[in-house]
């Protein structure tokens, strides 16, 4: 079982020779064992990422999400309450951003590493990443 960072999802579904081979190896066992996780924030994360032009898919955003939503090795994890606040009790240092912090509290409450290129979440150590 792993959780994607929400790039790791956006290259795992459109460009996966951007991931790591470390990266690509997780995702593809973790999809034999349809355990792959996504915090359901990474849906807003991308929907605000094309609304603002800063992403621009080759389909509409619904859509793209739709089609993730259908494969049989993704599942998405809703925001909890428990997740949203654990969110706020993250150990120091961690950078602010909201939607990281949600995700880092998905994957500590699935007991799952955290697929990411992101160099502010590879060293925070409560949780175990990939890349």
């Amino acid at each position: 079982m792993i959780v994607l960072d929400t790039h790791a999802w956006i290259w795992f579904i459109s460009s996966p020779d951007l991931l790591s081979r470390q990266a690509i190896a997780a995702v593809n066992a973790a999809a034999k064992d349809k355990s792959i996780l996504i915090s359901s924030i990474s849906a807003w994360e991308i929907a605000l990422l094309v609304s603002k032009k800063r992403l621009k898919l080759t389909i509409d955003v619904t859509d793209w999400i739709a089609k993730s939503e259908s494969l049989p090795f993704i599942q998405f994890v809703p925001v909890t309450n428990s997740i949203a606040v654990k969110s706020i009790n993250l150990p120091l240092p961690l950078h602010p951003d909201p939607a990281d912090r949600i995700i880092i509290a998905t994957a500590l409450s699935m007991g799952a590493p955290l697929v990411t290129k992101d160099s502010k979440l590879l060293g925070y150590s409560p949780i175990k990443t990939i890349w």
